[in-house]
């Protein structure tokens, strides 16, 4: 015969059930979801690689994904609001890299080539005309990337400056402002030197003598520098 305690314990196990059962159908639902935005992400990040973010087409992300228009809509709202999430998180995957790279075992020349002409394949996936576009019409996108950057990238950088002094690889008589606003010329410059290397076939020879320049500068004879 049930006693009381009994007959409860049995409705617990009863709703127990229920709740795990409940459990493993969301986080399938939720797994689901995800791959579904990836999936989107993904063919927004390939579209973005050749097309104007003005001319792209909610239409024909949704077909590159195999998905559906109110699918898209469902999980970003927008084609802006998408855009933007995509950027993010290519922005977020680039400073990660790029910290990963830095703290790895390189040469601190292989560490500069990495900075100035930003070789990982994932970095060189928008041009520099899709990312000022983007960060022209999304105000909102440019004040992400500076707040990431000053961060996450402008502390790697110093250190990796700060080491190479230590090391007597870089030169103690500049200070670390001058070397990062050196660095950043030579990015800013980047795209340009890497689009006249590919038209002339050197591409290999262009970096590794801006590397050169970089550590010994046009010079015969590296001379010592007087400050006044």
């Amino acid at each position: 015969m049930f006693t009381s305690s009994i007959l409860l314990k049995y409705i617990y196990a009863i709703i127990s059930l229920f709740q795990k059962k409940r459990v493993i159908q969301m986080n399938g639902y939720e797994k689901r979801a995800q791959q579904k935005k990836e999936k989107i992400m993904h063919a927004t990040l390939n579209m973005l690689n050749t097309s104007d973010p003005r001319k792209l087409r909610i239409a024909d992300i949704a077909e590159a994904a195999g998905v559906s228009q109110v699918t898209i809509y469902n999980y970003f709202g927008s084609k802006e609001a998408l855009v933007r999430e995509v950027f993010k998180d290519y922005a977020r995957t680039a400073l990660k890299e790029f910290g990963e790279f830095l703290s790895g075992d390189h040469s601190l020349k292989e560490k500069i080539e990495y900075i100035v002409f930003q070789k990982k394949k994932s970095s060189r996936t928008f041009s520099l005309q899709v990312m000022k576009q983007i960060w022209h019409d999304d105000p909102e996108m440019g004040n992400f990337l500076k707040e990431e950057y000053m961060a996450k990238g402008v502390p790697l950088v110093i250190q990796l400056i700060e080491d190479g002094k230590k090391n007597g690889e870089i030169t103690g008589a500049l200070s670390t402002s001058t070397i990062m606003m050196y660095m950043q010329m030579l990015t800013s410059q980047a795209d340009t030197m890497l689009e006249y290397a590919g038209i002339h076939g050197n591409m290999d020879t262009l970096i590794e003598e801006m590397v050169h320049l970089f550590f010994y500068g046009i010079g015969s004879t590296p001379q010592s520098i007087v400050h006044t």
